[in-house]
């Protein structure tokens, strides 16, 4: 998985579909580490004109299940199966860049956090994230 990463972040693979439809690119990655940016602008506001936080749940969750598959191997794959995020300051536009980093990896479970920061670098959220690596059935087809 760390190898389709690379490509996705140099071009030769397409970012993820989840990526184009909320405008967030693949832009690092490494064993355990995966970094994301957005361009936070007026589509990904909730009524009241801030941020939704469901987006920054979204980039959160990139992050970190990157990070987390950079260490699948081949046949391997993986589900997150819980998150938790809390939210600092409230955004409007700006570029934003969500750091994931693996805390913990063991045979079947990670524990992996992620901080997103804005142009000026300020944590906006941080969150945080169960991962199960899945193998042989579990994994087919995902």
């Amino acid at each position: 998985m760390l190898e389709i990463g690379r490509k996705m972040v140099s071009g030769e693979l397409p970012q993820a579909p989840v990526g184009a439809l909320i405008g967030f690119k693949l832009i690092e990655v490494e064993p355990g580490y995966a970094v994301v940016e957005l361009e936070a602008n007026e589509s990904h506001a909730n009524p009241m004109g801030t941020l939704h936080g469901g987006i920054l749940c979204d980039i959160a969750d990139a992050a970190m299940g990157i990070a987390f598959a950079s260490f699948a191997e081949e046949g391997e794959s993986f589900t997150t199966i819980e998150m938790k995020i809390n939210f600092l300051k409230p955004v409007w536009k700006t570029r934003l860049r969500a750091s994931g980093k693996v805390v913990k990896r063991g045979k079947s479970i990670g524990y992996v956090e992620c901080d997103i920061r804005n142009d000026q670098g300020d944590l906006i959220a941080r969150a945080s994230s169960t991962c199960m690596m899945l193998r042989g059935p579990k994994a087919a087809g995902r």
